[in-house]
């Protein structure tokens, strides 16, 4: 028999969401840099150099596998002749 308690599956489940929506923001925004990227025709060896990054790095990033830090979205933004727009949007159903 197991034991259940129903804490620790509202834990696993709040855990389960938090970890989906961050690999949701990091392949999304991955998915911005190679979109810009391709837009601009540049290589990711050239969009690394310009960000001052390494193309292993750049490579991470687009596929969703990395986490940057500010200051790296801020050179990438300028590398891709980009303004960096980070925002706070309430949930939608905290808008009810």
């Amino acid at each position: 028999m197991t034991a259940r308690h129903s804490r620790w599956e509202r834990t696993g489940a709040e855990q389960h969401n938090s970890a989906y929506e961050e690999a949701r923001a990091a392949l999304l925004l991955g998915q911005m840099v190679y979109d810009r990227r391709t837009e601009l025709g540049l290589t990711q060896g050239e969009l690394a150099e310009r960000a001052g990054m390494t193309q292993p790095q750049l490579s991470r990033l687009e596929s969703g596998g990395a986490t940057p830090t500010v200051p790296l979205l801020a050179r990438l933004a300028a590398a891709l002749d980009a303004e960096l727009d980070i925002t706070f949007k309430p949930h939608r159903d905290a808008a009810a």
